[in-house]
């Protein structure tokens, strides 16, 4: 098949795609929006945009994320109007997941839905478990707003320059300001668009990927000092009383912190090892091409990127520690016999 019939024939599913997501918002009138624990800022970006582009079809919207949004990304619109919870027992007629690999990324915004309503599901990982009644999953896609970005149009939004600030948000996190493998032409092309429709890149750069705020550098000092590298891993571990030491407030998120120590020359991927107030062990893996962490995160029940993932664990953190060390180097080991057998 030709490259021109490959991209006659995506259009065609995406436009059938794009038909769903109209008929479910159709006969939806109240509706909760999702995204993941931790958020980053394509799921910041995300749930804002979802949430303007709602408002806009003249729908009823509840943004929801178990975490607080990071005071950088204040700048988004609607960001003041995330909540921590649902109301847990209002009955919503549609739930939209975005950027969540499964329903356990979504937390308790949804595990404390009394009434669970449908699901519409935009993501954009790989390892995605295809939780919803409608799913848009497009993995080669290097952010959910990158899909958004082509989605919202077809089903009757108008990116305003707010929708935009939300959308190229997402592309410059998820692209390390398009840096990463994966960003495409496509990629490049609509953030072009979101330029021309008011988003202002330089701004946006600045405040998600540049700027960091005292407790977030104090942090990463902590981690940094605790870092340890054995078989080509760095790894740290940020307990309950380190983020306490930085800020009694709230959770200070380590995001950075990972790609950081996979940067080192002579390291293969990372692993940042936080404890939780819930007792919950949060790791976050990343990894230069050619390894792939998305298999270990995978593995540990969670998901992600290849080079980018992550995953809950519910068991004590010496436990933590040494499970997540065994896996990788197991998975080291086996992506490396691999490669040499593809030689």
């Amino acid at each position: 098949m030709s490259t021109e019939q490959l991209e006659l024939l995506e259009y065609f599913m995406a436009d059938a795609q794009y038909a769903r997501v109209e008929e479910v918002l159709s006969k939806a009138q109240n509706i909760l929006v999702v995204t993941h624990i931790s958020p980053d800022g394509d799921a910041l970006g995300s749930l804002t945009a979802m949430g303007l582009a709602l408002k806009q079809l003249k729908k009823s919207v509840t943004l929801v994320c178990d975490d607080a949004v990071q005071p950088k990304f204040a700048y988004l619109p609607l960001s003041d109007s995330v909540e921590r919870k649902p109301v847990w027992n209002r009955e919503y007629d549609l739930l939209i997941a975005v950027d969540c690999g499964d329903e356990q990324r979504m937390g308790k915004a949804y595990t404390l839905l009394r009434h669970k309503p449908p699901i519409l599901n935009i993501d954009h990982h790989v390892s995605n478990t295809m939780f919803g009644e409608v799913n848009i999953i497009e993995s080669d896609a290097s952010s959910t707003t990158e899909i958004l970005t082509n989605m919202l149009p077809q089903i009757g939004v108008t990116i305003t320059t707010e929708i935009a600030t939300s959308l190229l948000t997402g592309l410059v996190t998820d692209t390390l300001a398009f840096r990463v493998v994966g960003v495409t032409a496509k990629t490049l092309r609509t953030a072009a668009d979101l330029v021309d429709a008011g988003a202002n890149l330089a701004e946006i750069t600045m405040n998600s990927l540049v700027i960091k705020e005292e407790a977030t550098v104090k942090l990463w000092r902590i981690g940094l000092n605790k870092m340890k590298m054995i078989d080509g891993i760095a790894w740290t571990v940020l307990n309950n009383k380190d983020h306490m030491y930085v800020s009694k407030k709230e959770k200070v998120s380590s995001h950075g912190l990972g790609n950081m120590m996979a940067d080192i020359d002579v390291v293969k991927m990372s692993a940042v090892i936080s404890e939780r107030e819930d007792g919950r062990i949060r790791v976050g893996f990343r990894s230069r091409p050619p390894y792939d962490v998305s298999i270990i995160a995978s593995e540990l029940g969670g998901g992600g990127h290849r080079l980018a993932a992550g995953c809950a664990l519910d068991i004590p953190l010496d436990e933590a520690i040494e499970q997540v060390l065994e896996v990788a180097r197991r998975s080291i080991a086996e992506q490396e016999a691999a490669l040499n057998l593809d030689k």
